[in-house]
């Protein structure tokens, strides 16, 4: 029996590394061959070897010099819209959270609910109906608009999971600052907000990345060429060159995940504690 249980144990062990080495190759060797895609010198999609023969960076100078492609001013807007965005949706997410974790009123559980519901739906459902309030206020083709759309949707993505962390804050320490006097804002600048920081950077990372990989809604809403963000210029870069130009896509697809690897290096941590202390109560 012993010999038995012994023997599952190293079956199912295996297994499990098996399982794992297979997804660990899944997801790095597709990031591999695009990033050493990108220093392979000619257009070809194809090759014979994963590594390149010969290295060369004409794909990345070519992004910034090319008066075709217009990298460098998509890339700003992106950075733009992504930047702002995250600001104000942090911000709102922050304040109803807590509203919801400090405050009790009679709507409150209505408002957890409708928040939970309405965050199961796709945002592209609601797509056509945000296109015609933009057309109304006259805010198409404009970066404002995309800016206003990301915030305003991350309070339903975000604000119970920052509810959960700051329902662990203990309630003495507002209790103790409104002896001394402090209103309910100053308690939220002053003791929830520094006590927040690795729920903060979960939220600034996640708003950051939707806005900067999103191409669905920059494309729907964004017309002008000097507008658009890098995941619409870049469509449009492989669409009219008929895929005949891989590795200078491959370039600017590099280009793009430098940022987010930057920012996931230096807040691992506080990412990994804000997402299991947001996630370990209701």
């Amino acid at each position: 029996m012993i010999i038995g249980r012994k023997l599952t144990s190293i079956i199912r062990l295996s297994l499990s590394y098996i399982v794992l080495i297979a997804l660990a190759i899944a997801a790095i060797y597709p990031a591999l061959w695009i990033l050493l895609a990108s220093f392979r010198p000619g257009k070809s999609l194809y090759s014979k070897t994963l590594i390149p023969e010969h290295f060369t960076l004409a794909h990345y100078k070519e992004l910034f010099t090319s008066p075709v492609y217009m990298f460098g001013t998509w890339y700003a807007n992106t950075l733009k819209i992504a930047v702002f965005s995250m600001l104000i949706g942090v911000v709102l997410t922050l304040l109803t959270s807590y509203a919801l974790s400090r405050f009790r009123f009679k709507t409150r559980k209505t408002t957890m609910s409708v928040l939970l519901i309405l965050g199961m739906f796709p945002g592209f459902m609601s797509m056509i109906a945000i296109y015609l309030l933009l057309n109304q206020f006259d805010l198409l083709d404009t970066h404002m608009a995309l800016i206003i759309v990301y915030a305003a949707g991350a309070p339903l993505g975000g604000t119970l999971i920052a509810k959960g962390f700051l329902d662990t804050i203990p309630r003495s320490l507002d209790e103790a600052a409104r002896i001394d006097g402090a209103s309910n804002f100053g308690i939220f600048v002053r003791i929830i907000l520094p006590l927040s920081r690795p729920m903060i950077t979960y939220m600034a990372l996640t708003q950051f990345v939707g806005p900067w990989v999103d191409f669905i809604f920059a494309k729907l809403i964004l017309r002008t060429k000097d507008n658009w963000t890098v995941a619409v210029g870049m469509w449009d870069m492989v669409n009219t060159m008929q895929n005949s130009n891989f590795t200078l896509f491959a370039a600017g697809a590099v280009l793009i995940s430098v940022p987010i690897m930057i920012l996931f290096g230096f807040l691992q941590r506080l990412l990994v504690d804000g997402l299991t202390a947001g996630a370990s109560k209701g």
